[in-house]
């Protein structure tokens, strides 16, 4: 995500632009501190009262400059009308927070709302065409079956979403091709350099991104 992340930004913006960064569903602040440190000045809504104390500890070890540079707001992603005037962003990111949301449509309108003109949205989502493919790997084959079965958004139907709120889709990425069935405990490997370069090749390489567990999507505000 961070290098797919680095790669729209420098892509898009000015070498040594400040941008106005919104994370919607911050969580412990990964993202955004990643940002912060690059210079830009980053808000960060989360409503987990838990996961924003995490972030505020990771914050306090950092510099000063960084540290100026990271505000928290506590509400709902779908809040971001009340707290933020429109076109208030350059980017706004939206990893996560919306992976259970049945139809997510108002919420990612009141997101790109908040991008200035050739702003970016970056959002992480459950790929609704391959929610069988970590159940039948695994061997759970009624879970498989029920996966056929899922209304979750697919890669077209967010595509019509992104163009119908006016941030059309840009580029997208799989997220966890090959990675996904591992535990959340796991061991982290010891050529992990490897499998981040693996996992990055086939995250923008079909066949492979189009059964990814998660897609990166990133629109961009006409």
């Amino acid at each position: 995500m961070a290098r797919q992340l680095e790669e729209q930004i420098v892509g898009r913006f000015p070498v040594g632009r400040r941008l106005r960064v919104l994370d919607v569903g911050m969580g412990r602040g990964t993202q955004a501190l990643r940002l912060a440190r690059a210079g830009h000045q980053v808000t960060g809504v989360e409503q987990d009262a838990a996961m924003i104390s995490a972030a505020r500890e990771a914050f306090a070890g950092e510099p000063e400059g960084i540290r100026e540079r990271m505000r928290i707001i506590e509400g709902h992603a779908g809040d971001t009308g009340v707290h933020f005037l429109p076109g208030s962003f350059d980017v706004v990111l939206c990893h996560g927070a919306l992976m259970d949301v049945e139809e997510p449509d108002a919420l990612l309108a009141g997101m790109a709302r908040m991008l200035a003109p050739g702003g970016l949205l970056s959002l992480l989502m459950r790929n609704g065409d391959a929610p069988a493919m970590r159940a039948g790997l695994s061997g759970d084959w009624a879970g498989a079956l029920a996966g056929f079965c899922t209304t979750a958004y697919g890669l077209k139907r967010l595509t019509s979403t992104l163009a119908g709120i006016g941030a059309p889709l840009h580029t997208w990425y799989g997220v966890r091709v090959f990675t996904d069935t591992a535990a959340d405990d796991a061991v982290v490997p010891d050529d992990l350099d490897a499998l981040l370069a693996v996992e990055d090749r086939a995250g923008r390489t079909d066949p492979y991104r189009g059964v990814a567990a998660l897609l990166h999507l990133c629109g961009v505000r006409g």
